[in-house]
């Protein structure tokens, strides 16, 4: 193997930091999407759960304009989730590479 000079192991610890903190993000991007997916399970509770205080023919517009963005969210937070989970493999499989090719980092 090759001798490291300090800097070109500070650029290799810096960029592994760099995917890591990628790596956070996604996790962020991923508990964003998860919340989105809780979102209307609990908003469709809550009116199951007072159901019998209203006329469902009564508010049907609004059941109606409550489900197509209960349906707008569960899109986004399922593609959220999708997204943040193939991003978090690809910064896995990047360390492992920066790990097998240098043994600055183990």
């Amino acid at each position: 193997m090759a001798s490291h000079t300090p800097k070109s192991d500070s650029i290799i610890i810096n960029e592994a930091q760099l995917i890591l903190a990628e790596k956070r993000t996604s996790l962020a991007a991923m508990r964003t999407g998860i919340a989105m997916l809780v979102l209307p399970l609990s908003v469709m509770s809550l009116l199951i759960a007072t159901s019998r205080y209203y006329d469902f023919l009564h508010v049907l517009y609004f059941l109606v304009a409550l489900g197509v963005v209960n349906l707008a969210l569960i899109i986004l937070g399922g593609y959220m989730i999708i997204r943040a989970i193939i991003r978090i493999h690809n910064y896995d499989r990047l360390i492992h590479e920066i790990k097998l090719k240098h043994s600055v980092i183990q």
